[in-house]
């Protein structure tokens, strides 16, 4: 602790010391280029000369001061404008009547140590009167300039914490915006930050996404190339290249050029300052590179010293930001006579003439300009000098409470904050009408020019203003070209094309190459269902649900809706099968009827048969009601009416076997079975099996039922319209009943399948159930697995299969016999009594033999037995003694009569199945 405090009051002791001590000059004196006295003083700082002729380091002498060569008539030009803009104020009446401005103007020669060297002595008064002590103030109260951003930097951090505020008319390096390590500098410039944003734009705008990129290895260069690239970035522009290089290393400037050459794209933005941009285009003129499209920024765009016969080869059609071209009246005619009469220090005749002549050696390469302004009307920054002069004088008119018509006081001490807190506040208009403020980083609003490149007629080269962008207007208005004044590269007239992939068209979508920049990729079809209807689409957007892409996959159309129609092929098919079924079924119901006396008819059980008919016409129409557009109304018509008529149906087919079984089952004497199936009782069976069904339906129908609906799942390119069963329970019950009804009546015509043949229906009713169970059975899976339509077409097959095959099972044979062996259609054939010659031995010893059908009753009185046969109709043998030999049978199916008989031996066999049964008596 102790030694801290001892270190403490050291320090404070030789800072107490060296505040006493007079001050002294360390090295020779570095006097400015051009100066005037004055009440307060302007210092200015411009690259008047661009090479910097360095001394021998031999370190046996004293080095000499750095020299300079190669007159920069543009930053000359800057020197002049400030010269000229000081003494319109010093005559002005109005703005500091009292108060005149002096200034000292020093060549930094467009290098950091010189304008480090010029720095340090704008801030040091260059003589000091005896016994004078330092006191830390500036001679000057503002510094104008450095031209480029690298040496303003350098100026604003040497200046900073003395506050002396500096105010560029060029530099433009964003960095400087940052108000926390630059607090004091000023510029009537726009910041990089706008410029580089601006690049991107202009890129973006003539569609070229496939760019290289230049720029200068310094502050200026590296800021704004950063700010663009990242610019470039949210923009989606691709930079195939970025590389840069400083004046001093041509050994990475080669490395530049060959990379430019190798590369694919033809657009190159180059943010250069105007020394790398001689020396690049110094190399590809020696390289013969051209044809490449440039975009320049505003440093060296439109500068003449770049302008050659070979330097036009490579940037011819470049185009550029530019600072806008003001004409500022009077400085023509000023810059060749009253600069050299009243500024011009060696052409001054006063003083010692030796001294004269040593000053003038100073200025011998700028003699050569005393008669030269061609090229005033071309600079662009003079303006911007101007408008920085005036923004000092208008903060010390603040300053020192200048008013008409006391004047200014000019006894008020003015320090170089003041003037920095002054400049903030400023807001004023200049004699050509621009407006002069600074924003809270200290620069102005962004106006550029936009310039290309372009040969006259003549051969001359001229910077052609083709648009402007200004940042003080709304965003969708800021930028402007006007593309048909505008020749490319090379003299053409159509844009250059610089993509690495061609643009995507509507339909397809960009997939990113891997390893490569956003801006290489493939295009990609969209998928299906998906569209994208723009160029370059990212991706593809799906469509709505109920909307499908069309074939170039750019709009999204309405999905087709398909159904079973009646328009169709499948659907006529399946209507003329349906209309050819019905007109079948009715054309045997005409045969039927108009046969309704003869046996055939009679044996079949006619009621039922007509009320089979009926109910077969309804199952094949009742297909028609699937095929059409669904509607609420068409699901629930269609799943009943199938249901209902089909149960009918299998109730009629149903009622038949069952009459035909039980009349052969009943065989006991005095058996009263068939009273419970006559006529009456068989129309109520089928009433009532048909009334089930129609509680199915109708508690389907209230519960659930079913309703058209948009299928989205079979097909994703159409929507099935199908009719959904509501209830899978309610469907699944009117089957599950159908199929009942089926079974029983399969398995009651399987056991009747051996009855006589003659009336024998059993077989033709078995053979029909088994092919509608084989129908309905192979139904349910191919129902659940077809999709959409075919569905429907599944299920129409099913019923129209189903109801032909009882239709012919049943139906066809007898047809057959109606139509074309009318000859069987007799009582006796329907009987099964065909003709034998028997031998009846009766008990008085006498034999009879007689051709008959049925044995006589009178000769087989004493027996007793019951013949049963296929038919209802009986013989009976009344008990007694007596013998039946079968003496001929003459044809089947009834070859023979009982083989034996025995009154009291009880059991009659039948070898003939003419017989079903012998019965025990």
């Amino acid at each position: 602790m102790l030694l801290f405090l001892y270190t403490l009051l050291y320090f404070h002791k030789s800072y107490a010391k060296a505040e006493d001590s007079p001050c002294q000059k360390m090295g020779d004196p570095k006097y400015a280029l051009l100066s005037k006295d004055g009440d307060v003083t302007i210092g200015g700082l411009f690259s008047i000369r661009s090479i910097e002729i360095l001394p021998s380091f031999d370190f046996i002498q004293k080095p000499q001061l750095l020299s300079c060569a190669s007159v920069n008539l543009r930053d000359f030009r800057m020197a002049q404008i400030m010269i000229f803009a000081i003494e319109e104020i010093n005559r002005s009446e109005q703005l500091l009547p009292n108060v005149s401005i002096g200034y000292k103007i020093y060549d930094s020669c467009g290098s950091r140590l010189s304008s480090m060297s010029a720095s340090m002595a704008l801030m040091n008064d260059q003589e000091f009167a005896a016994g004078h002590r330092c006191n830390g103030q500036s001679p000057i109260h503002a510094i104008i300039g450095e031209t480029e951003s690298s040496a303003t930097v350098i100026l604003s951090r040497t200046t900073g914490p003395f506050k002396i505020p500096v105010i560029s008319h060029s530099a433009t390096c964003e960095c400087l915006s940052n108000r926390k390590d630059y607090p004091s500098f000023f510029r009537t410039i726009a910041s990089d930050y706008h410029q580089s944003r601006a690049l991107a734009f202009i890129v973006k705008y003539f569609g070229w996404s496939w760019v290289g990129a230049v720029n200068s290895d310094n502050d200026y260069g590296n800021n704004g190339m950063a700010k663009f690239l990242k610019t470039a970035e949210e923009e989606g522009i691709c930079v195939e290249y970025s590389v840069k290089f400083y004046r001093t290393e041509p050994e990475k400037l080669q490395k530049v050029v060959d990379t430019m050459k190798k590369s694919s794209t033809k657009v190159v933005v180059a943010f250069l300052s105007r020394v790398e941009m001689v020396n690049l285009l110094e190399q590809l003129s020696i390289q013969n590179v051209t044809g490449l499209q440039v975009i320049g920024v505003e440093a060296w765009t439109t500068a003449k010293s770049l302008i050659t016969p070979n330097t036009f080869r490579v940037l011819g059609g470049s185009l550029g930001f530019a600072v806008r071209k003001i004409n500022t009246e009077g400085f023509s005619d000023y810059v060749i006579k009253t600069f050299w009469d009243s500024a011009f220090p060696c052409l001054q005749t006063e003083g010692n003439s030796s001294q004269l002549k040593l000053n003038c050696s100073r200025y011998k390469d700028l003699l050569v300009l005393k008669s030269y302004n061609d090229d005033v009307p071309e600079q662009r920054y003079a303006s911007n000098v101007y408008k920085a002069v005036y923004a000092v004088a208008h903060s010390l008119h603040s300053l020192l409470k200048c008013k008409e018509p006391e004047g200014c006081k000019k006894d008020l001490p003015i320090q170089p904050q003041q003037v920095v807190e002054a400049l903030k506040k400023v807001h004023f208009t200049v004699k050509f009408g621009d407006h002069v403020w600074f924003d809270s980083t200290g620069a102005t609003v962004a106006q550029y020019e936009i310039v290309n490149w372009q040969q006259d007629s003549d051969g001359s080269i001229q910077f052609k203003p083709v648009g402007y962008y200004d940042a003080s207007l709304p965003p969708d208005q800021r930028f402007v070209v006007n593309t048909e004044n505008i020749i490319w590269a090379g003299g053409q007239l159509e844009k250059p094309r610089s993509v690495c992939s061609e643009s995507c068209p509507p339909g397809t979508r960009k997939a990113a190459q891997k390893g490569r920049p956003v801006c290489c990729y493939d295009c990609i079809p969209c998928a299906e269902g998906e569209i994208s209807n723009q160029t370059d689409s990212n991706n593809c957007k799906q469509c709505p649900e109920e909307y499908w892409s069309n074939a170039e996959k750019n709009k999204c159309i309405i999905k087709t809706v398909e159904f079973l129609s009646f328009t169709e092929v499948m659907g006529i098919v399946l209507v003329f099968f349906s209309l050819f079924g019905a007109g079948l079924t009715v054309l045997v119901a005409i045969v039927f009827y108009s046969k309704k006396d003869t046996p055939i008819v009679k044996a079949n059980n006619s009621e039922l048969s007509f009320l089979l008919l009926f109910s077969l016409t309804l199952c094949f129409l009742c297909s028609l009601t699937f095929i059409g557009r669904p509607t609420e109304w068409s699901c629930m018509l269609r799943h009943t009416v199938f249901g209902i008529t089909f149960v009918l149906c299998i109730s009629c087919v149903l009622g038949k076997t069952i009459v035909v079984l039980m009349a052969f089952r009943a065989t006991l004497p005095g058996s009263n079975v068939m009273k419970w199936f006559g006529p009456v009782q068989q129309r109520l069976s089928v009433l009532a099996f048909t009334l089930i069904q129609v509680l199915i339906c109708v508690l389907w129908l209230t519960l659930s039922p079913p309703f058209p609906l948009k299928n989205l799942k079979y097909y994703k390119e159409k929507i099935i319209l199908e009719c959904s069963l509501g209830s899978i329970i309610g469907f699944s019950s009117v089957l599950g009943y159908i199929g009942l009804l089926a079974v029983l009546c399969f398995l009651l015509a399987f056991l009747a399948r051996k009855l006589p043949d003659n009336f024998n229906e059993a077989k033709f009713i078995t053979f029909s159930m088994l092919i509608f169970c084989a129908v309905w059975i192979t139904f349910i899976p191919s129902y659940v697995s077809t999709p959409g339509k075919f569905t429907v077409a599944v299920e129409i097959f099913a019923i129209l299969a189903s109801s032909f095959g009882l239709l012919l099972c049943i139906f066809a044979p007898k047809c057959y016999i109606i139509l074309f062996t009318p000859e069987k259609n007799t009582k006796q054939n329907m009987m099964g009594k065909i003709p034998h010659r028997l031998n009846v031995s009766h008990p008085n010893n006498k034999t009879y033999t007689e051709d008959f059908s049925d044995p006589p009753a009178n000769l087989l009185a004493p027996c007793s037995v019951f013949l049963r046969q296929t038919w209802p109709p009986r013989s009976r043998l009344r008990r007694g003694r007596c013998s039946l030999h079968d003496a001929e049978a003459t044809s089947p199916p009834l070859a023979s009569l009982p083989s034996s008989y025995h009154s009291d031996a009880n059991i009659i066999r039948a070898n003939n199945p003419s017989y079903q049964k012998v019965v025990r008596i």
